[in-house]
């Protein structure tokens, strides 16, 4: 299905997410599933959904019976296509922005892997590309659901990152499938922890109207950033947003800055620049609803596989926080 909303329509939505106040979804559910709402516990339970969403399921506050293999698993189909967004956070692909003219290398997984992660924190110290990602995932979806005590003075910090996550992905080259298949382990995430189906739908909608199509308008998803492109999605099999503005600029596949960590994706013509902190990818991705994952190796399973090439973060995925 292709989610082709007004962006009107979706910044009313993230805007009704965003009241900060009881009704929110971040209130009503870290009420339901910590018992208490505050600053601290809010934090918490945002934790918990991105680790889980990166890495699968891991926490004694999932549900059983719902299964999330995480964005970073192997193995993953979306629509009948093979779907694999480690390389762009393990340092295999050039395509994290950095102020220049191309993508470089950039490794997002680079503090503890998943062991950090399954022990509710982001990293292991506080100093990483992996802890500056994890926690301004934690910061950007605590934003979206309306956490009513997040704020600069508090435990749980506002979202700091970049305004613009067009700005942020534009290097990666991402199409449909795979912005689906990323949005769609946030929503088996949120259920997983005791979310609605409604409720989870209703936030993938807007998460896919917001990123998973081509050439959207500005908008202010984060009140304080103002209006920003935000549509990740560039591929020519993007669903063009309505009143679509797209930008002059025209990216090529991402280069190759690793072979064994690009696992096969990238153009291997093309020449990659690595950043500090070793190899590493950029962003992550969004998506429509539905879709499938078939025959994966869970996130957890991914990342360990991984750590004898790359210091393999449970490195959630939408970089939405660099």
């Amino acid at each position: 299905m292709l989610f082709k909303k007004s962006i009107a329509a979706v910044a009313a939505v993230v805007g009704a997410a965003s009241a900060q106040n009881a009704s929110s979804l971040c209130d009503k559910y870290t009420l339901a599933v910590l018992n208490t709402s505050t600053a601290a516990t809010q934090g918490a339970l945002l934790t918990v959904l991105v680790n889980t969403a990166v890495i699968g399921n891991y926490s004694k506050y999932g549900k059983a019976g719902v299964r999330v293999p995480g964005i970073l698993a192997n193995g993953t189909t979306m629509n009948g296509t093979k779907v694999n967004l480690l390389p762009y956070f393990n340092g295999g692909l050039a395509s994290s922005n950095r102020g220049g003219s191309a993508g470089v290398a950039v490794n997002f997984l680079d503090d503890g892997g998943a062991v950090p992660l399954m022990m509710d924190k982001p990293a292991n110290g506080t100093s990483s590309n992996q802890y500056k990602l994890l926690t301004h995932l934690y910061e950007y979806f605590g934003m979206l659901l309306g956490c009513s005590a997040q704020s600069n003075s508090t435990t749980f910090k506002q979202y700091s990152g970049a305004a613009s996550q067009y700005q942020v992905h534009k290097f990666m080259g991402l199409g449909p499938d795979e912005l689906q298949y990323f949005i769609e382990q946030v929503g088996l995430a949120a259920v997983s922890l005791g979310v609605t189906v409604e409720d989870a739908t209703a936030v993938g909608k807007t998460l896919a109207g917001a990123f998973n199509v081509r050439c959207a308008p500005p908008v202010a998803l984060i009140p304080y950033q103002g209006a920003q492109l935000q549509a990740m999605c560039s591929k020519d099999s993007c669903p063009l947003a309505m009143n679509s503005v797209c930008p002059a600029e025209k990216f090529p596949t991402p280069g190759v800055a690793n072979s064994t960590l690009a696992m096969g994706l990238g153009n291997a013509s093309s020449t990659a620049t690595a950043s500090a902190a070793g190899g590493g990818s950029s962003s992550a991705s969004a998506t429509r609803a539905g879709g499938a994952a078939s025959t994966t190796t869970s996130g957890i399973a991914a990342m360990n596989t991984m750590g004898s090439v790359a210091a393999v973060v449970g490195a959630a995925a939408l970089a939405f926080a660099l």
